[in-house]
C-alpha cells in the first residue's frame, strides 16, 4: 500500500506543482493574485470547480486536471478527509485523468481513494439526506468501471457498472433524482457497457446497449445534440463490421445532419462527411455507390475552401475517391483525376514520394485494365522506381539516426584503430603505444529512478 502511495505522489507530482505555485508576472496580475489569496476557501473551490468545467469544455485538458487537483486541495481544506465532498473531488479528478487524458491507472488509484473515504462515511451515524453520497457513489462505479474498461479488465469493469445502473435506479425510485438527470447517467452507463462488449469483441451484444444509450441521451439532451455525435458513430462502427451497411451508413448520416447544424469548421464538416463517404463505399449494394460519391465530392470541397486543392489531406481524399471510382468501375474518370492531380503531389511530396509512387501505380492498373499494356508497364516502371528510391532514402535516414560509434575490447579491431590514428614514430617509450583502457571501454550510466 505505501508502494502504491509513493508511486500515485510521484505521477501527480507534475501537476500538484503546477497547482499550487503563484508566479505572477506583472503588477495587475500580483494584485489579483492577492485578492484571490484573501478569498475564503469555499468562494475559491466555487472557482476552481468553474475554471475547470470551463477548461474541459475548450479542450484545455492539461489545465483542467491543474484546476481539479486545486478542488480537491480546496475541499480537503473546506470539509475534511472523511466527508463525502472529497470523495467527489476524487472521481472528479479521476474523470479528469480518465476522460482529459486517458490515464485510466490514475483515474483508478483515485476513484480506489474515493471509495475508502465513502466506506468511512457509511460507518458514521446516519444522515437526514444522503442523496449526495448516493450520487457520488453512482459516479463512483461509473469512473471504476470506464478505468478498469481502459484497464482491459472486462469483468471487474462489468461488475462495477451494474452497481452504478443498480443505484441509479434506486436513486430514480425514491425520488432522489430527477427523470433528465436519471436519463443522462444512464446514457452514459450504457455506452460504457457497449464498449465493454466491444473490446470483448462482443459486437452483437453490444448493438443493444448502444442504442438503449443513444435512446436516453436523446431523450435528456435532445436529439441534435453534438453529444450524440460521437455515440452516433461508434454505434455505426459496430454496424459496419457487423455487415449491417443500411444501419450505419443511417446513423453516421444523422452524425452529419448534427454537424452541419453546428458552427463547425470546414475540416470538422470535411472529416464528418468523409465517414459517410468511407462507409457507403464499402458497401456491396450498388444503390450506395451514389451515397459514397455524393460525400466524397462533399469532403473534397470542404477541404478545398478550407486549404486548398494542394494539402496533403485532401490529396489524400482525392486518391481515395479514385480507387472507389476504379472499383466502381470508372477507369477513365478515375484515370483523369489521377493525372490531373500528379502535378500538385510533386509540389507537396517530392517527386520521389511514396504519394507520387502510388499515384503511379493507380494509373499504371488504370491503363492495365483498358488493355494499353507498354503505357501500363511505363507507368508502373515509374511507380516502382519511385517507391524504391524512397524507401533507400528512408533507410539511409534511418541508418545514420540509429549509427552508433562501436565499443571496441582491449584485442578486438586493433588493425581498424592503427588505420585511423596517425602514424606513430618507430621508436616509442614502453606504454605509450598503447590505447589508454579507459577509452577501449564503453561508459556505464548509473541507473536513475524517481522517487515516490
Amino acid at each position: 500500500m505505501q508502494e502504491s502511495e509513493e508511486t500515485h505522489l510521484s505521477n501527480h507530482l507534475d501537476e500538484i506543482v503546477a497547482a499550487v505555485s503563484i508566479t505572477p508576472r506583472n503588477k495587475s496580475q500580483s494584485n489579483l493574485t492577492q485578492t484571490v489569496l484573501f478569498q475564503p476557501p469555499r468562494e475559491k473551490l466555487r472557482l476552481c470547480e468553474e475554471k475547470a468545467r470551463a477548461c474541459s469544455g475548450s479542450q484545455e485538458y492539461k489545465q483542467a486536471v491543474r484546476e481539479l487537483v486545486r478542488c480537491l486541495a480546496l475541499t480537503r481544506i473546506c470539509y475534511g478527509d472523511s466527508h463525502w465532498k472529497l470523495a467527489e473531488a476524487h472521481i472528479n479528478l479521476a474523470q479528469g485523468y480518465l476522460q482529459l487524458k486517458g490515464l485510466s491507472l490514475q483515474a483508478k488509484q483515485h476513484a480506489e481513494k474515493a471509495q475508502e473515504i465513502l466506506l468511512t462515511n457509511s460507518i458514521g451515524p446516519p444522515r437526514s439526506d444522503n442523496t449526495g453520497v448516493f450520487k457520488c457513489s453512482v459516479e463512483l462505479f461509473h469512473t471504476m468501471g470506464r478505468a478498469l474498461l481502459d484497464l482491459r479488465k472486462f469483468k471487474e469493469a462489468s461488475e462495477n457498472l451494474e452497481k452504478a445502473e443498480r443505484l441509479s435506479e434506486e436513486l430514480l425510485q425514491r425520488g432522489r433524482i430527477v427523470k433528465e438527470e436519471w436519463l443522462a447517467t444512464q446514457a452514459r452507463i450504457k455506452w460504457s457497457f457497449a464498449q465493454v462488449c466491444q473490446g470483448q469483441k462482443k459486437l452483437q451484444e453490444a448493438l443493444p446497449h448502444y442504442k438503449e444509450a443513444l435512446e436516453c441521451l436523446e431523450s435528456s439532451k435532445g436529439e441534435k445534440s453534438l453529444e450524440c455525435v460521437p455515440l452516433l458513430r461508434e454505434l455505426a462502427g459496430a454496424e459496419q463490421a457487423l455487415e449491417f451497411h443500411d444501419a450505419a451508413i443511417g446513423h453516421l448520416l444523422q452524425a452529419h445532419l448534427i454537424v452541419l447544424g453546428r458552427n463547425l469548421t470546414q475540416e470538422e464538416m470535411a472529416d464528418s462527411a468523409h465517414s459517410v463517404a468511407h462507409a457507403a463505399a464499402a458497401s456491396p449494394r450498388p444503390a450506395h455507390q451514389d451515397v459514397a460519391e455524393q460525400y466524397f465530392q462533399e469532403c473534397m470541397s470542404h477541404l478545398q475552401d478550407c486549404g486548398g486543392r494542394e494539402t496533403a489531406k485532401f490529396l489524400s481524399i482525392q486518391d481515395e475517391f479514385c480507387r472507389f471510382l476504379q472499383i466502381a468501375g470508372q477507369n477513365e474518370r478515375a484515370t483523369s483525376i489521377l493525372r490531373e492531380s500528379l502535378e500538385a503531389k510533386v509540389a507537396t511530396f517530392g517527386d520521389l514520394s511514396p504519394e507520387v509512387a502510388e499515384t503511379y501505380r493507380l494509373l499504371g492498373e488504370a491503363a492495365l485494365e483498358q488493355g494499353n499494356h507498354r503505357m501500363a508497364h511505363r507507368t508502373l516502371k515509374k511507380g516502382h522506381r519511385g517507391r524504391c528510391e524512397a524507401k533507400a532514402d528512408s533507410e539511409g535516414q534511418s541508418g545514420l539516426q540509429h549509427q552508433r560509434p562501436r565499443a571496441h575490447g582491449a584485442g578486438e579491431g586493433q588493425a581498424q584503430r592503427s588505420q585511423l590514428r596517425p602514424p606513430a614514430p618507430r621508436r616509442l617509450p614502453v606504454g605509450l603505444g598503447a590505447t589508454p583502457r579507459g577509452l577501449s571501454q564503453p561508459l556505464s550510466h548509473e541507473q536513475m529512478e524517481f522517487d515516490g
